[in-house]
This record gives C-alpha cells, structure tokens and sequence, in this order.
C-alpha cells in the first residue's frame, strides 16, 4: 500500500469511541426500577445496551449505575450476549457525577463520547450513526426532534409567554462529543454546583456550540408507567414494520 493510501485510510478511519450508560436514577417517577422493567420480556437497560453494541461506531460501553445494581447489571449483560460492555460502575449523586465516574474507566484511546441514557431502549441505529459522525466533525452533537405541543412559559400556574415553537426542539440521547471537551465541561460543572438536566448544558456554559441532529419520536425515555406501556407499543410497531 502506497503512502497516499495510507494517509488517506487513516484520516478516514473513525476515531476510537465510548459510550456512557447512566444507569443509576431513582426511578422515583416509576415507582419501581424502569432499568429492569421488561419490554415483551426484555428488560428496559439490556434493549439499550443491545442497540449501543450493535453500532459498529462504538468500539466500548462502560454503564454506570448503584452500586446494589453492579451485580445484577454485569449478569444482565452477560446473559444478554452484550460484548461490547467493558466495565459496570458506581455512579455518583447527581448525573454529571455519574457521567465523569464512566469516563474515568473508558479507554484511554477514546476520542469520542456518546453518553446515552440507559431508560432509552428505542434508539435506532441510524440515530447513533448520525449523531456520532456529527460529534466527529464538530466536537458535540445531539439528536433533537421538534416540539408537536404548543408551549408556555408560565409562573404560579398563569401564562407568561408563548415561545416561537418552530424554534423548540427536544434534545435526546445519545449526546456525543470530543473526550478532552466533555471531561472538562462536566468536571467545571461539577465544581461549580452547576445544576444540569443533560449534558449538552455541561458544553454550553462553555460557549461552545451544539450540533442537532435528526432524533425519532420514538426514542422515548421511559420515566413514568404511561412512557412504559407506549414502548411497549412502539417496540411491536417497529418490529412488525
């Protein structure tokens, strides 16, 4: 092989990338563990980790979760046939803390970080293929769908305004960005009691911007019972298609 070739075969290969599973909430709004919860007999966390495993783009997945849950998760995934699993680890008290103990035990070689939450078990293969090859070229992408609902912005129960909804979006997961970037961003966050609800927020008080990509409505977050039964119903739709 020539050296052109070479070069070129390298500057087209994927840099090396990991995903981080947060899998250590409450489940407060569930009332029982939604990571366990089964969707025609799989559990919710073990449809998420086959959907990471099986995009080619991630060459690792370390989960983050209680530490009650290290056991049962490390088996969940060995039963589970998930390979790609690397490490199962106690998370912290708030996301970002959870987020920044998975990527102390990633590989030293990742370049790319795809943080997606483990109560999303309907992610599609072309939404990971997009968002991370997005991440490659920006440094921080996420998958976004825009808003259906009309909504207002409101203080004690009465209305405030009502924001241009052409301009609303909801963020998904998995976010993805430069490794460098998103250790720093979360670790600043962290040291400064920054309350996030995802990590994208963690990049934006950098100033730094946010590439959206194409999300699917079906790639809900299961957080209440009612999320449960409509993935339910959506897994038997995609299935059948």
């Amino acid at each position: 092989m020539g050296l052109l070739q070479r070069l070129r075969r390298k500057k087209e290969a994927f840099p090396y990338c990991a995903a981080v599973v947060p899998a250590a909430g409450s489940s407060t709004r569930m009332g029982q563990d939604k990571l366990f919860l089964p969707l025609n007999g799989v559990p919710v966390l073990l449809h998420t980790l086959r959907a990471l495993d099986a995009c080619p783009r991630i060459h690792e997945i370390v989960v983050v979760t209680r530490e009650e849950h290290l056991v049962p998760i490390s088996q969940l995934c060995k039963d589970g046939a998930v390979e790609k699993v690397r490490k199962v680890v106690v998370g912290g008290a708030t996301r970002s803390e959870s987020v920044l103990a998975g990527l102390r035990e990633v590989d030293e070689r990742a370049a790319l970080i795809a943080i997606h939450d483990g109560a999303r078990p309907l992610v599609s293969q072309r939404v990971l293929e997009e968002v991370l090859a997005a991440a490659a070229v920006c440094s921080a992408a996420a998958p976004a769908t825009p808003v259906k609902d009309t909504i207002k912005a409101a203080h004690n129960g009465v209305i405030e305004s009502t924001p241009d909804r052409s301009t609303l979006f909801a963020v998904q997961t998995p976010q993805a960005f430069d490794a460098d970037l998103i250790r720093t961003a979360l670790t600043r966050a962290v040291e400064e009691g920054a309350e996030l609800t995802d990590d994208c927020g963690a990049v934006e008080r950098l100033g730094i911007p946010v590439r959206l990509t194409a999300g699917e409505y079906i790639n809900l977050k299961i957080t209440t019972p009612e999320d449960a039964a409509v993935a339910e119903a959506l897994l038997d739709w995609r299935d059948s298609r």
